[in-house]
C-alpha cells in the first residue's frame, strides 16, 4: 500500500487513523522495510503538524523542508481536517499526540527502549512514572530536561547515545524540537524514531489540563487554551484566523 497523504500549504499530512499511525511507527521500531515511508539510515522522524504549525513552515523555509521529509505526518489538529474538506481530500480523523504517544507506549515491548527528552525540569520524570503504571514492562532507559539550543546539544547526545534508546520523544515544542531531530537524529545510531510531541509531557504527568472531551471533538480546544493561558493568543489566531485565510488564498497552487 501506498502512502496516502493530502497536501496542505505544501506539506504532506498523512491520511490515517491513530490505529493506523502506532502501528506504522511500531513497524519502524522494528526495522523493517516500508516502502510506502521515507527513509534515511533506518531512522525515522516522525512529527504531530497542527495548524499553527503549518503557519510557520509557510514563512519558514527549513522547518518547512523538515516537514516534507518527514517518514509521518500524523494530523493533530481539526484544523487540518477542516483544510483538507475544504480541498475536498479526506483526512479521516484527528491523531493527537498525546494520545498517540500514551498508546504507543501502553503496546511498546521492552525490548524498543524510550528516552524522554524536554520540558521543564522533572516533568519527564513525572511522564514516565505515568507511562509506566499503565505498561510496567515500558523500558524508559533516560530522561533529560535539557534545551534545543546547541550548547546544550553535546550533553544531550552523549546521554542518548549511552543510553542506546530506540524511540526518542522530544519535547522542545515545535518547530525548536523538529529542527533539532533533523539536525541530529544521524549522531544518535541507536534511534529507530525520533518523534516531536510538544506539550505531551505536561499533559501526562498532569503539570497541565487538556479541554474537555466534548470541545476538542468539536475543535473547540483553541478556546478553552486561550482561557487557561492569554499568553498564547498570538499562537491561537495563527491556528484559527491566519491558517484558513493561507488555506484559502492557496488553494489553486
Amino acid at each position: 500500500m501506498d502512502r496516502r497523504t493530502v497536501t496542505l500549504l505544501s506539506i504532506p499530512i498523512d491520511a490515517i487513523r491513530q490505529k493506523d499511525a502506532i502501528q506504522i511507527i511500531l513497524e519502524m521500531l522494528e526495522g523493517g522495510h516500508l516502502k510506502r515511508f521515507f527513509k534515511v539510515g533506518g531512522q525515522h522522524h516522525v512529527i504531530t503538524p497542527n495548524s499553527e504549525m503549518l503557519v510557520e513552515s509557510f514563512k519558514n523555509d527549513k522547518f518547512r523542508e523538515v516537514l516534507q521529509l518527514a517518514s509521518l505526518n500524523i494530523p493533530d489538529s481539526v484544523g487540518l481536517l477542516y483544510a483538507a474538506k475544504f480541498k475536498r481530500k479526506k483526512l479521516p480523523e484527528r491523531v493527537t499526540g498525546v494520545d498517540t504517544v500514551v498508546k504507543l507506549c501502553s503496546q511498546l515491548p521492552k525490548k524498543h527502549s524510550v528516552f524522554l527528552l524536554g520540558a521543564k525540569e522533572g516533568v519527564a520524570e513525572k511522564t514516565a512514572e505515568k507511562l509506566k503504571k499503565i505498561n510496567p514492562e515500558l523500558n524508559v532507559v533516560g530522561t533529560f530536561s535539557g534545551s534545543p539550543s546547541e550548547k546544550d546539544s553535546v550533553e544531550i547526545i552523549s546521554k542518548i547515545k549511552e543510553a542506546r534508546p530506540h524511540l526518542l520523544l522530544v519535547a522542545f515544542g515545535a518547530p525548536k524540537q523538529d529542527l533539532w531531530i533533523a539536525e541530529h537524529i544521524s549522531q544518535m545510531p541507536s534511534v529507530r524514531v525520533a518523534m516531536g510531541v510538544g506539550g505531551t509531557f505536561d499533559f501526562i504527568a498532569g503539570v497541565r489540563k487538556r479541554a474537555p472531551a466534548l470541545l476538542r471533538s468539536v475543535g473547540l480546544e483553541w478556546m478553552y487554551r486561550l482561557v487557561k493561558q492569554p499568553s498564547r493568543f498570538k499562537r491561537i489566531m495563527n491556528a484559527v484566523v491566519v491558517f484558513p485565510y493561507l488555506v484559502v488564498f492557496t488553494r489553486r497552487k
